[in-house]
């Protein structure tokens, strides 16, 4: 792994929204993600969720979408302690580098210190998409056992990471 300093999370600004626009995955991974262009629209639109930027310094290496409704593909046991991860992913030429759990790291810290009351963040992940089960396992995500399938892409495994060391 290389080392790369100050990798950190951030809500999306207007000044950040066109690097977001230009972050791109690799080819086989974009039914997984979708278009970040529109998964950013979709985030700002939504009272209930922060759309987020993953970055290097002030370069933007990433997008994810907080959902703060509470749900997840139907599932939410901890109620309003809940939050939803959706649209997480590292540009293509940032991926193979170890970023992926230093992200989810970032995210869930940023999580603690701002939402201090959510103690559960939440996802689901195409069953087909290997290599970000392993990201997410490796972060620190538990597969629930249940599925999704409500996905344009195929079934979905529902994980979860605890917040706050309350969970």
């Amino acid at each position: 792994m290389i080392a790369i300093p100050d990798l950190h999370v951030a809500p999306v600004t207007p000044q950040l929204a066109s690097a977001v626009r230009t972050l791109r995955v690799a080819e086989d991974q974009y039914p997984f993600v979708g278009d970040v262009t529109l998964n950013l629209a979709l985030a700002e639109a939504d009272p209930n969720s922060d759309a987020m930027a993953i970055l290097v310094g002030d370069t933007v290496i990433g997008f994810y979408q907080l959902d703060f409704a509470g749900a997840m593909a139907g599932w939410n046991p901890h109620g309003k302690a809940g939050v939803g991860l959706r649209a997480f992913m590292l540009d293509r030429d940032w991926q193979g580098r170890g970023l992926g759990t230093r992200a989810i790291n970032a995210c869930c810290a940023d999580l603690e210190r701002r939402h201090p009351e959510r103690r559960l963040l939440a996802l689901t992940v195409n069953c087909s998409n290997l290599g970000a089960i392993r990201a997410y396992r490796k972060a620190g995500f538990v597969d629930t056992g249940e599925l999704y399938f409500g996905g344009k892409a195929g079934p979905q495994h529902l994980m979860v990471r605890g917040l706050n060391a309350r969970t």
